[in-house]
Parts: C-alpha cells; structure tokens; sequence
C-alpha cells in the first residue's frame, strides 16, 4: 500500500489530559474508547506523573502495553474554539474489546474534521441552498424557513402522504437515541408521515419481522455467549470483517479452549467440548479460513449453499432435529406455541434440500447433530445463531429468518447461556421513535413511488439512496430529472421574493417536480439533486447514546466542535419543527401549528430525556450522569434499576422463558420453500452468466461515505472489487486489476477485478454501496411482500473496460486467507 502517514513522532499526553468516554461509531461491535485532549502549548514527559499512563516511558514497553497509540489515533481538533490534540484509543477495561482497536474503530481521530491537519475537509459547514444555478452557502434562518414555508404548504394543500421521508433508524455515526427521536417526533407525532422509508431500504420496516412477529427480539443474547457456546452456526456473515473485536475478543478464546475456566463458572458440571463452527454461505470468506486456522479444519464446517436456498436447508434441519428427538422439549411445552404445525408445514427431507441446496445430505445431517445432538449425560448442546446480511438481504427474507428461529426454539436455544438466535448487525443501534402505526403493513415502496411520480417535497436525513439502494441505475434517472424541474424554477424566481419562490417552486412541483431536502455530514451522491442541504454533527461533535449488539447503551461525550455552523439531526428537526409551527401560523392554522409544539430543546440532552424516557423500557432509570458514570460499560438494556449508584441492566432477554407476545410464548412458524421469491429474480438467473453477490470488506465503513477523501482506504480500493474465480478471468480476457462492467436489464455498474481462488465459477462477491461503482444500479427492484429488498440474489453478465489504470497498477491481489503455519 502506497498510504504514509509521515509521521515519526507523537506528543506524550500529559496526566491532566480531559478524558472523554467514547463508544466507537463505526460497526454494531460498540467498542469502547477514550479521548484524550489538552491544549496545543503542552504535552507530557517520560516520568510516570508526567502522562496519563502513570508509567516510565524512558523505558521500553512490553508488547501488549496499553501505554502506546499509533499516528491513525491523533490529530488537532477544535474544542470551545480553540485548537486542541486528541488521542482517541481503545479502553482496555472495556469488556467489548478488551483494548483491540479495529482498522475503522482505531482511525476515528485521523477521520475527525481538523483544519490544522487536513483530515474530513469535505464535511459540510453552512447550510446550503439552490441559488445563481449552484449550492450557496446561507444561514440557518434562510434555509429553515425555506424548507418549512415550501413543507406547510405542500402538506396544507396535498396532505401529509405528499411529504416523502427518508430517515435512519441506528445509532452510531450520526445516529443515536436523540437524532431517531428527533425525526420522530417531527413525522410521527406532529404528523402521520405514511411515506418514509429506511436508510439501506426503500420501505419503513424491519429487517427481521418474522423473528419480532414470533416474539423473539432480533439482540436476545450477550458477547459472552460466544465464549460459552458449544457449536456457533453462522448464517450470511462474515465477522472477522464486518464485526472484527466481536470475533477476535469473544469467538477466537473459544475456539483457543480458552474460556473453560469461564465456562465452569457459569456452566458448572457440563461437558464443554471444543466449539464447533458451522458457515452457510455460498462464499468462502476469510472468517471460515480464521475459524479453520484456530479451531482445527476438523471442527468447522462450511455449508457453500447455492445461493438463495437458505429456507430448504434450515427446514431440513429442523426437520431432522425434529425426527432424531433432540428437541428441547421442556422448552418447548413452557415456553412456546405451534411447534407441531410448524413441523407439519415445513417437513423437507435432507435428499430435498441437497438437491435445492446443493450441499451433500451427510453434511446437512452433520450440521443438524452439531447444533442439537445432546452431549453427555444427555445435556442439551448450547448453540449460538448468528445471522446478518447474507439472510436479511436474501431470498423469501421474511421466511428464511423465521425458519432460522424456528430451529433454535425447537433446541431451547434462546434465553440460555450460550446460545441466542441474534443478527449481527451492521451499526449500532439508537431506535426512539413514537408509534409507526399508521404506516402500515407492508409499508409503501417508497422507491418506486418516486419513480412513478408522487410525492411532493422529500425531506432526506443521513441517507444516499443513490449508493445503497435497489434499482438504483432508475431511481437515479428518474430523481435526478424530476428535482432538475425544480431547480429550472427556482433558477427564474427573483431570490429576494420568498412568496415568488416558494409558488415557483410549488409550481414547479405540480409538474411533475420534487424539491428535496438533504441533511447530511457529508456531500453526498443524492445530495447534488437536491435544493436545500443541512450539515450535522456526527458523533463525538454532540453527545449520542447507542445500543451495540447485545444491546449495551453507552454515552459517548462531545470532545470536539462540529465544523462550522453544523449541529447534531435532533437540534436540526427540533429547528425545523419551530419553524413549520411558525408558518402554519402565518397562515392562520393555529390547531394545526399547535402539533408541532413541544420542540423547545436546547441540547441533545433534552432530546434525549423527551424521549427515551417516553418510549424505552427501562428509561425511567437513565440519565446522561448516570450513563457517563458508567463508562465504556455502560448498561445492557432494558434499565431494570439504579441501585449502590450503578444502573442496573439485562444481560440476556428470555432468561424466564417469557417472549414479546401477547400470551407470553414464542410461536413457531409455518415457512415453506418457494423458490426465489421476488419478482424477477429467476428470470435474471436464468439469463444472465454471473451470480453478483455483495457485501461489506474490513477497510471499508459501510458505504465509504467518510473514506471518500481518505488515501487509506481510497487507495486501496479506488474502485469496488469484484472477486472472481481465476478461470473465470482468464475466459473473459480480464486480468487482475482491469476494470469491467458489470451489466443486466437492470443496469450497469463498474468494478475492479480481483482473482479469488476461492469463488466458485459463475460466482462473484462485490463491495457493496461503493462511490465509484454502485452495485445497487444492478439489483432489480424486486422485494418480499413486506417490501424488504433482496440485494444478494443478483446476477448479470460481466465485460472488461480498459487495463488496470494508473492507479490501480500498484495494488496488491494477493489471497486474502490468512496461512497458519
């Protein structure tokens, strides 16, 4: 890799360095940090009471010091105005990471905005509006009240479904309890916003509806399960990348045997055999080649499923755990309802599902024993399911998380030590919003009512649905032309007229336009067609509690200004609630402007406490003093108590045997194979030559949307890879490194080839959400009837570009597997 720093000395932190907690924004893992500043004229010493390490540091350090931090891990930032240094490490105390620093988490002080040192200068300041034919810098004042005169009277003359909403619902970057509140608030509350969809896709749902509709929370279970499991059987996941100190922290000791002491703590008088891992994924990834070096080849297996037939495989198991007895029936009888109709509905033998799968019937029956076969003396084996993208993006979503529950109810696997049925998560999470009722279920495809041409004004927070969304080769097409109508308008309107304006642009709506809002941190691909842009503070900028994983809320402190004029999405919703009340009232609709009162915040803070405490269990508890009091710990939620000065939490749900149903019990599921089940997706198979899976890669943060200016990551990857088999390359006249399009009726896109001995012939894996290659533009628009997105069942035809250009030819194509000796 070509990337220095140039960086061949750091300044000792002083021992009266301000320390700051901070729970790391990048992956759902939450790892846990601390900032450290102190002003420019001053650094610490050598001597143990010189720096905050309280050690010698004349003198060499051990390996594993905690008194060290790297270049990536510093820089200036602005603290009250002024120019401070910054440190931001991995706390070692915390039980998350146990000091690991991940490549994302441990770069969070070089990705800090900093004008002494040129990191994040793409970070929007001042709000920005449409004029002389480009986005002008203007007030808040201006921008609001452009925003809101335009929103009141869309809303007042069309109604509320001609308001298009597209609003995160995590924590994290960005995210958090207050901003999710905040937005809300704004549309679930003070309006009934029906037409709103999700960040990472087009409708307002949940991921994982079936295993919330069977009553079963999608986090159920803590890290320290990992540790304690006897078999983890992983599904459409690749966690040494995506959840790397979730892996290396609490998967990597079990498959060491080093947690047996652990083990009998909490497991007393039960055999605890080396752990066994299970993979279902068409892909080999590097986390199979990490569990194969640490646990032995003999203890893992891989089930390379063709792709899309998870539901005939998980009915199989079930099928046979079933028919073998080795259910927990105890559990069974206490604790849940439908497990013979679901046994009924789903039977499908192992022959069936080899010939669907594609995978061997002994490997499939050996699957089956590894996760439920009793161990001696006829205790029941505690396995950990583990599920993310590769499930929740696929086929018949809805069903295959079901039939995935369905196997560890029918096991006892949830609510024990060592087990859970959990997703993994992309980010962390920060859900406080009022009642999403009246949304309605399925909720609207919000995507293609856009393309269709409805909707009037579309309010956009922390979203790009240019990089991360499916069809997106004709959303882009279709949004891009219609917001084009409004900007010609407003482009003819005299500026200094609001009231000339704001018809310009109404009618500008009329014909077919849309006038686009976009709240953001970042120019943003989606942000260059719209007409007013709102710049936010992320996290460490304004103060954001989040939820990782096993569901650990955590504060992370402001320790450092925003850029500019920029503040966190909960103060910008509350802003703009303040200023549609005002102009409802201007119009002379005062019952109507009364909705959006209620909005008087001042701090996150306000947010937070209007909020959480409304709609979170366990939120009469939490405050941001108790929180901070709590570090880099914090408190798994729910709340159940404050007590000896210290929150107290939940370390895994269903320790009773009680679910979220009404009756208490969780329900089984009748979920039958059917093929690929949107719309499209066999005809696409059919046709085209390549299966185009995708996913996430450990360098890069989702959608890049913060490496875009950062020569780490741009570097190394200046275009998506697309990883082929080699064989496959060499058919096609593609070298490693050439660019080539990828192409179907969908679509195009472009990547960077990257021979993969690995991939299996006719399948590849591409970098998801990827600024200079968008695998969205080749997904159709094909969804479940809960209009959840299938992104992974893609396939198209591939063509070579040009060579390798000028800045690729340095790259490394290596393997990526990691050889043991």
């Amino acid at each position: 890799m070509a990337f220095k720093r140039h960086i061949d000395r750091l300044p000792i932190i002083p021992a009266d360095a301000k320390q700051h907690n901070v729970t790391c924004h990048f992956c759902i893992v939450g790892c846990g940090y601390h900032a450290y500043t102190w002003p420019m004229n001053k650094q610490g010493g050598t001597a143990p009471d010189k720096n905050v390490f309280g050690v010698d540091l004349a003198q060499q350090q051990e390996a594993e010091t905690d008194a060290w931090y790297s270049p990536s891990m510093y820089n200036v930032v602005k603290q009250q105005g002024q120019d401070v240094h910054i440190v931001i490490k991995p706390d070692k105390e915390c039980v998350v990471n146990s000091g690991l620093g991940s490549v994302r988490g441990a770069r969070m002080a070089e990705m800090s905005f900093s004008e002494a040192r040129n990191t994040q200068q793409q970070r929007l300041t001042d709000p920005l509006v449409w004029r002389y034919g480009q986005m002008q810098p203007t007030s808040w004042e201006d921008a609001l009240d452009l925003v809101a005169r335009v929103t009141a009277t869309i809303i007042k003359e069309k109604g509320e479904d001609a308001l298009y909403v597209s609003a995160y619902d995590h924590g994290g970057a960005g995210g958090g309890y207050e901003n999710t509140w905040g937005t809300g608030k704004l549309y679930f509350e003070a309006m009934k916003v029906k037409n709103i969809r999700i960040h990472n896709r087009p409708a307002y749902n949940s991921e994982v509806h079936a295993t919330r509709d069977m009553g079963v929370g999608e986090l159920n279970n803590c890290y320290e399960d990992a540790e304690l499991a006897d078999t983890i059987f992983c599904v459409g996941a690749n966690p040494l990348e995506t959840q790397t100190n979730y892996f290396l922290n609490h998967w990597v000791p079990n498959m060491r045997g080093g947690t047996a002491d652990k083990k009998n703590a909490e497991l007393p008088g039960e055999e605890h055999p080396q752990v066994r891992m299970v993979f279902v994924d068409p892909r080999r990834t590097v986390t199979i080649n990490a569990c194969e070096a640490e646990a032995g080849k003999e203890n893992v297996l891989h089930l390379a499923i063709n792709s899309g037939t998870d539901l005939a495989l998980f009915n199989a198991i079930f099928s046979h755990i079933a028919e073998k007895g080795w259910t927990d029936k105890a559990f069974i009888d206490a604790s849940t309802s439908g497990f013979d109709d679901a046994v009924k509905a789903n039977k499908t033998s192992l022959e069936d599902a080899s010939k669907i799968c594609g995978v061997s019937v002994a490997d499939i029956e050996k699957a089956a024993a590894w996760i439920a076969e009793p161990k001696a003396e006829g205790k029941r084996r505690r396995t950990m399911l583990p599920y993310e993208k590769g499930l929740i993006w696929g086929n018949d979503n809805y069903r295959t998380n079901a039939a995935l529950v369905n196997i560890a109810l029918a096991t006892g696997n949830i609510g024990r030590p060592g087990g859970g049925c959990v997703r993994l998560g992309g980010h962390q999470e920060g859900y406080a919003r009022p009642s999403d009722a009246h949304v309605g279920k399925p909720a609207a495809y919000v995507d293609q009512l856009l393309i269709s041409g409805k909707g009037a004004v579309h309010h956009i927070w922390g979203c790009d649905h240019y990089k991360t969304t499916l069809n997106a080769h004709e959303f882009k097409k279709v949004y891009k032309k219609r917001t084009d109508i409004v900007k010609d308008a407003m482009s003819n309107a005299p500026y200094g007229d609001r009231d000339a304006m704001v018809k310009a642009i109404v009618e500008a709506i009329n014909q077919g336009g849309l006038f686009a809002v976009n709240v953001d941190i970042i120019p943003t691909k989606i942000g260059q067609a719209c007409h007013v842009i709102l710049p936010a503070a992320t996290s460490g900028e304004a103060n954001l509690t989040s939820m990782n994983g096993e569901r650990r809320l955590r504060l992370t402190e402001r320790y450092m200004d925003p850029p500019g004029q920029s503040m966190p999405d909960s103060l910008i919703a509350a802003r703009l609630a303040n200023n549609i009340e005002r102009v409802l009232r201007d119009m002379g609709d005062a019952a109507y402007a009364d909705k959006f009162k209620g909005f008087d915040w001042k701090t996150e803070e306000d947010a937070f406490m209007d909020g959480y405490h409304k709609v979170a269990g366990g939120g009469e508890f939490v405050t941001y003093e108790r929180l901070r009091a709590m570090g880099n710990n914090g408190v798994q939620e729910p709340a159940t108590g404050f007590e000896n000065g210290k929150l107290v939490g939940t370390k895994r749900l269903y320790e009773d045997g009680k679910f979220s149903t009404k009756e208490g019990k969780a329900t089984f599921m009748a979920s039958e194979w059917r093929g690929l089940q949107a719309k499209g997706k066999q005809e696409q198979k059919d046709k085209h030559k390549y299966l185009i899976n995708n996913g996430r890669a450990n360098h890069v943060w989702q959608s890049a949307y913060l490496d875009q200016e950062n020569d780490f990551v741009m570097d190394r990857w200046p275009y998506p890879f697309i990883e082929m088999n080699p064989q496959d390359m060499t058919d096609a006249g593609i070298k490693q490194g050439d660019l080539v399009e990828v192409y179907n009726d969908a679509g195009a896109t472009q990547a960077m080839a990257y021979p993969t001995p690995t991939a299996r012939r006719g399948e590849t894996f591409m970098l998801f959400g990827y600024p200079t290659g968008v695998q969205g533009n080749v997904v159709n628009a094909g969804t479940n009837e809960l209009i959840l997105p299938n992104y992974k069942q893609t396939w198209g035809d591939i063509r070579k570009i040009s060579d390798a250009p000028r800045n690729v030819e340095h790259l490394s194509f290596k393997p990526k597997e990691y050889k043991s000796a």
